[in-house]
């Protein structure tokens, strides 16, 4: 059904990360260094997890679902991992910093997002909800870090100009499982509950380095 993908993206564009205080910052060139470098430290617990995420979300695939789909996003999202761990190592980050990282705010909502998981199809509408944005917030992030931060080289801004791409392929993905749901209310409560999770992890970022 369509119209809960619609209900979905006017979700996403209501409660938009791009919307918060800490990306907002970021546009704007606001952020101190170390606020990049900590903000490293935080999103990591949420990349690291993303590939257990779509492990859960597989786990529970009904007979007839595209495994090979599904596959497909988790093998890229492992491969994302170590991308993350080289943006952060271009801010001074290291990678057992970042393993022993993560603000309890910060793994709580990571926690919320993982807690969704627990259907193919609540599990789908919330990754839904976590990647439709990303190719734009990605966007967004690599020109302030290149016009506010002089970090334009290949291996800082990989897991960035990756994701401008990977992630309207994911959403794709997801969206097929969604709008073929017979629960279109519990989509909708799912990627709410998502988008939620997400604007706390920002809001941990937001509390610790602003």
């Amino acid at each position: 059904m369509a119209d809960v993908i619609s209900a979905i993206d006017a979700l996403i564009e209501e409660r938009s990360l791009l919307k918060h205080p800490f990306y907002q910052k970021w546009s704007e060139g606001t952020l101190e260094a170390s606020s990049l470098a900590g903000y490293s430290q935080e999103y990591y617990q949420l990349a690291r997890a993303v590939p257990g995420f779509v492990g859960e979300i597989a786990s529970r695939a009904p007979a007839g679902a595209d495994m090979a789909e599904i596959e497909g996003v988790m093998a890229e999202e492992r491969e994302h991992v170590p991308m993350w761990e080289r943006f952060a190592g271009s801010l001074g980050v290291s990678r057992e910093s970042l393993v022993c990282g993560g603000r309890p705010a910060t793994l709580e909502a990571v926690g919320g997002i993982a807690g969704l998981m627990r259907t193919f199809e609540g599990g789908a509408s919330a990754m839904y909800a976590l990647e439709k944005e990303i190719p734009k917030i990605s966007h967004t992030k690599l020109e302030g870090l290149s016009e506010f931060y002089g970090i334009t080289s290949d291996e800082a801004t990989e897991y960035l100009r990756v994701h401008t791409e990977a992630d309207i392929r994911h959403a794709a993905v997801w969206s097929g499982i969604v709008a073929a749901s017979p629960s279109p209310d519990e989509m909708i409560s799912a990627a709410g509950a998502s988008l939620d999770a997400q604007n706390r992890l920002l809001d941990s970022c937001y509390e610790a380095y602003c």
